[in-house]
């Protein structure tokens, strides 16, 4: 049987104290809404349906792809009205229509996928998800007959001291049959909020003799709703655990766990180490063997297999070839790649470079817009002055090249092969290949001078 999902996001999150909507609010690198529409994906939703408000076209951009269409809320009338806003856009579909929250971003796919199998095997017209709440204080109460079966559900705010006594609470995960959405016709409207209330499709299913059923089978960490930042941080806790449990699976080792931060998106080879205070962004990639070091910041970059990268390295939009030693306290820019083997010291930052296999630069050094060839020796405190105020030029070091210390390289400048520069140069034209460049002033040595001004500071007294 086919499945439509329909994702729940015109909330106008108003305890975030936010001018962003709610469900784009980030976790581990992605909006929250990201999560819940990969999880329907995942449960093999045909046709996904975000229904939103007035944040609609935000969100559009956000996650408006690969089949997502969207319904317009124009008016926050509540979840059983979201819902109908819905219905157009599901028009002639034949199937369960799975209802899920933008902003419960840890629903797991297995936990769908058995609503969806144990609501198809019973044949139920109405499935509810729901869980056993720790503190269901603020939960929809589900309320069972004296058979067991579920007669309603009750929010809190009008529940009774009985009612309130329940522990077991609705999800706010339906999985509802195409041919029993005309229910959604019969919710009146809340009296205390003027809403819609969806809970309430449940009391019109039991009144119509739409069979209904709610199945005690979440997880509360599983499905916690993010309505503050307090949740929200909690919620990228989860995850993080989450994450890091994955990678740990596939033979990654965290030294300290609860102190690493990864995004969604990154990607960890196996036999890799990974010390404390370590975030790893965006879409990283790690290979296998590879160590990283304390106070190390990867974002969006591809690391090769047995790398080191040094404490306190920021390393952005980047690639590192296999071998590689980064850091520490360096910083590599975006769109940099350092070969195989290569090593870039304390205190270097490369931008826009490309740093051939086997070369180094150990120390003190700004490498900028330079293709550098392998087997290079760049000698502290040697930069490469780039920018002349209007535009940026390129410096190209050919293979085998010794830069001594203290150099500056004036762009645009070429350096031929096996050439070597002297320290404290100011290299402004081309190097030929094999060549000793020299940029500087003779040295003058003044015999007796030190000792003459000792005399004379003396006489002074």
């Amino acid at each position: 049987m086919k499945t439509a999902c329909v994702i729940l996001a015109g909330g106008l999150g108003t305890r975030m104290r936010s001018d962003l909507p709610k469900v784009l609010h980030p976790l581990c690198g992605r909006p929250m809404i990201e999560g819940v529409v990969d999880a329907a994906r995942k449960c093999g939703a045909a046709k996904i349906v975000v229904v939103a408000g007035r944040h609609l076209d935000q969100i559009r951009k956000a996650v408006g792809r690969d089949g997502v269409v969207f319904a317009l809320q124009k008016e926050a009338r509540g979840t059983g009205h979201a819902l109908r806003c819905a219905r157009a856009a599901l028009r002639g579909f034949d199937g369960t229509v799975l209802v899920l929250n933008g902003d419960a971003p840890l629903i797991e796919s297995g936990t769908i996928t058995a609503l969806l199998r144990l609501h198809r095997k019973e044949r139920n017209g109405i499935s509810v998800l729901s869980f056993e709440a720790a503190d269901p204080a603020e939960y929809g109460r589900v309320v069972r007959d004296s058979s067991g079966r579920i007669a309603a559900i009750i929010e809190n705010r009008d529940a009774g001291p009985e009612v309130k006594e329940i522990r077991e609470v609705n999800s706010g995960v339906y999985a509802i049959d195409s041919g029993s959405l005309y229910l959604l016709d019969r919710i009146r409207r809340n009296r205390a909020k003027g809403e819609y209330y969806l809970t309430d499709i449940i009391g019109e299913a039991c009144r119509t003799g739409v069979k209904t059923a709610a199945y005690c089978i979440g997880a509360e960490e599983d499905l916690l709703g993010v309505n503050t930042r307090e949740e929200l941080s909690r919620a990228a806790m989860l995850m993080r655990r989450r994450l890091v449990k994955k990678w740990g699976e596939k033979g990654v080792s965290f030294l300290d766990a609860d102190s690493v931060f990864l995004h969604a998106g990154v990607s960890i080879g196996r036999d890799t180490t990974i010390y404390p205070n370590v975030h790893l962004e965006g879409n990283t990639i790690i290979g296998g063997g590879t160590t990283i070091y304390p106070n190390v910041r990867i974002v969006d970059s591809k690391i090769g297999r047995g790398v080191l990268v040094k404490d306190s390295t920021l390393i952005e939009g980047s690639r590192v070839g296999d071998g590689a030693s980064v850091g520490p306290f360096a910083h590599v820019r975006p769109g940099s790649e350092v070969g195989r083997g290569a090593k870039i010291g304390n205190f270097v930052e490369l931008k826009k470079a490309v740093i051939g296999s086997g070369s180094k630069a150990s120390h003190l050094s700004y490498l900028g817009d330079a293709t550098v060839g392998s087997g290079v020796n760049v000698g502290a405190g040697t930069i490469t002055c780039n920018y002349d105020g209007e535009r940026k030029h390129a410096t190209v070091l050919g293979d085998g090249v010794f830069v001594g210390s203290d150099t500056q390289l004036v762009a645009p400048v070429r350096v031929g092969k096996g050439a070597y520069i002297g320290a404290g140069s100011t290299i402004t034209k081309d190097v030929p290949a094999g060549a000793l460049a020299i940029s500087r002033q003779e040295q003058k040595n003044v015999p007796g001078w030190a000792n003459r001004r000792k005399k004379s500071g003396k006489r002074r007294q």
